[in-house]
């Protein structure tokens, strides 16, 4: 399932995991629909939750795939805060 590039506008998501949470939501796509563009389950599951970054070949898919902007993939993810 793809959208049109550019739907999405970088400067709305302070960090680029949460861009790709918000595509899965609004489109309904699971941990399996993301396998195409980072890897096996278990990287999804890595990438979604801060233990692996992105590599530029996840970027360029997930750009193409999910139609989120590249620059908004290329941001440095924010570091969780600890209560």
């Amino acid at each position: 399932m793809s959208v049109q590039p550019g739907t999405l506008d970088p400067l709305d998501f302070p960090d680029p995991l949460e861009a790709i949470k918000y595509v899965m939501e609004q489109k309904g796509l699971t941990v399996k629909d993301l396998e195409p563009m980072i890897g096996r389950s278990n990287r999804v599951y890595e990438v979604l939750s801060h233990k692996r970054s992105l590599t530029l070949k996840m970027i360029w898919r997930l750009h193409k795939g999910l139609g989120i902007p590249a620059e908004g993939l290329i941001k440095q993810p924010q570091e969780r805060q600890s209560a």
